[in-house]
């Protein structure tokens, strides 16, 4: 199996925790009428302890006015997308990002310099849940350009290894986003799957569309750091208890002791606009 979207239709039917499967159909359980597709991405994935971990989900659905009762709501996702929102389910917690089909398909290709989706999904996932085949296959083709978005956008260079062109292209979309990971986890990334970076690599170069543009990193970073304030400030509106998540994500990656006072879970949207340049300045995210 050798072209790409035959790899990534496999990879994404790939089984995972039935408690993965049952959480992706309880949130689309919540967007009856709207809902497409749900895909289970990240850390969690080659992690069999699943209790106490954060998981993660886009939901992908047909259209943000059809997905939500409350106006404001659709135009905050069509506006600065994706909204997200936690989610608990059998003793297991969660966050899903909502996206738009077409929304999810522009933002896994060149035609966005940003790169939040085509960088996740130029990683593994799973398709857990799908309301039907159609919604299946435009998945499979939206997650199908991530890869060769990603490595367009970092360029070849001369001589380069595969595996080594993996691991500069998401160290360079690292770069972009603020980030409390360790510096090394873009190869960590890599490192993990050597063999599925490997067995992807011929077809996602082979995919890379014909004058496709490389470079423009240092606007994306300006673009992604101030989208990435952005964002926070949005999900301090939308995302319950946001302010204690960027708190419990930021202590776990970077070894911080954060603890969020009663006045920023009051004015959430105060507290992650003070709290970030404060991180910043320290180096708990870059």
């Amino acid at each position: 199996m050798s072209d790409l979207p035959a790899l990534v239709r496999a990879e994404l039917a790939l089984p995972v925790d039935p408690r993965v499967a049952a959480m992706a159909a309880a949130i689309a359980a919540h967007y009856p009428g709207s809902a497409r597709a749900v895909l289970f991405y990240g850390s969690c994935l080659r992690e069999t302890q699943l209790d106490g971990l954060m998981l993660d989900f886009y939901l992908i659905v047909s259209d943000y006015g059809d997905a939500y009762d409350r106006r404001w709501l659709a135009l905050a996702n069509r506006l600065i997308p994706p909204n997200v929102f936690p989610f608990e389910h059998q003793g297991l917690i969660a966050k899903y990002a909502v996206l738009s089909e077409g929304d999810f398909d522009r933002l896994s290709g060149p035609e966005t310099r940003n790169v939040s989706v085509w960088a996740r999904f130029a990683q593994p996932s799973r398709l857990v849940w799908a309301v039907d085949d159609t919604a299946r296959d435009r998945a499979v083709a939206a997650v199908a350009r991530a890869a060769p978005t990603l490595l367009a956008a970092a360029g070849r260079v001369e001589g380069e290894a595969p595996l080594d062109w993996w691991r500069r292209a998401f160290s360079l979309t690292y770069s972009v986003e603020l980030r409390a990971e360790r510096t090394n986890r873009a190869q960590s990334v890599v490192d993990a799957d050597p063999d599925r970076y490997r067995r992807f690599a011929v077809p996602a170069m082979a995919a890379i569309p014909a004058g496709a543009a490389s470079g423009g990193w240092t606007r994306r970073r300006i673009e992604g750091k101030l989208l990435s304030i952005v964002r926070l400030a949005k999900a301090s509106l939308t995302y319950a208890g946001g302010i204690d998540y960027l708190a419990w994500k930021i202590n776990r990656h970077a070894g911080t002791k954060i603890e969020i006072k009663p006045w920023q879970r009051r004015w959430p949207l105060i507290a992650a606009l003070t709290l970030v340049p404060r991180l910043v300045r320290s180096g708990a995210i870059r």
